[in-house]
């Protein structure tokens, strides 16, 4: 896969299909790869650039503070050295914290922008469970098995444990089979998180927003849905039946129909 040197470091990204380009933002620990379900529909009508961002992947992951800003300006360089001149962009949970950061600052880059299980500032609630992920990252040892053990069950219900035991197992073998994170890049991305506070910046954004949230997500609730759908002009807010913080997996063909039915009304 390509690589290209952004705000100096050499970021890992892909590409594939054909149209107006789509940036889409991977979440906590994860690599472009997170997009595999969305990719067949989403590459038929945009040009979609998966990335690894900072820490995770085939991107640098160097020493140092990370910040939720930082990692918008790394999007926004990979962007100009790509010669992106404006791109939808697109993230889950920290993919969707990192394109508001994006859309605020750098708001003429954002032609849409689609914030899934994404949040305003961080709370007692999601400190609490992002430094419980911390503790068990740094007992395993092991960012696989802290991912599959530690946050898979903060990312779908109950139910689909239950009902789909096979299909968590198969995208717990996903998850194992990707280029490992070290501990310590995890533990730099989930202090991001733990600092996140884009409250002050929501007002800046001025692309066309779709808000979504899974109807069962403790992590990222909707109790962050009307501070974001309150100051973020032209946006909309989704709520997915029957979903936690994983959408795109827990009902993929859904979540892929709506989200593409918002890129493609805001494309041309």
């Amino acid at each position: 896969m390509p690589k290209v040197k952004a705000n100096n470091i050499n970021m890992n990204y892909e590409k594939q299909g054909v149209g107006e380009p789509l940036i889409l933002i991977p979440f906590t620990s994860a690599d472009n790869a997170c997009y595999a379900f969305q990719l067949p529909d989403y590459s038929k009508h945009f040009e979609c650039f998966t990335i690894d961002p900072r820490g995770a992947g085939e991107t640098d992951k160097p020493e140092g503070t990370y910040s939720i800003e930082l990692f918008a300006d790394d999007v926004a360089t990979l962007m100009q050295e790509l010669g992106i001149e404006k791109a939808h962009v697109a993230g889950v949970s920290l993919g969707a914290v990192i394109g508001m950061w994006l859309a605020a600052k750098y708001t003429k880059k954002v032609k849409s922008l689609s914030i899934h299980s994404g949040w305003t500032k961080t709370d007692l609630f999601l400190k609490t469970a992002v430094e419980g992920w911390q503790v068990m990252a740094k007992a395993l040892n092991n960012v696989a098995e802290t991912v599959v053990l530690g946050i898979f069950p903060w990312c779908f219900t109950p139910s689909l444990y239950a009902s789909k035991p096979d299909y968590i197992n198969s995208l717990a073998d996903f998850v194992r089979s990707r280029p490992a994170q070290p501990v310590d890049a995890f533990l730099r991305q989930t202090d991001a998180v733990i600092s996140h506070d884009c409250v002050s910046q929501l007002g800046k954004i001025e692309a066309p927003t779709l808000i979504t949230f899974g109807e069962y997500d403790m992590i990222t609730s909707t109790r962050f849905a009307d501070t974001m759908k309150n100051n973020i002009q032209n946006s909309e807010l989704l709520i997915f039946k029957d979903c936690s913080h994983a959408g795109l997996y827990e009902k993929t063909e859904e979540f892929n129909q709506k989200t593409l039915d918002f890129l493609i009304r805001h494309s041309g």
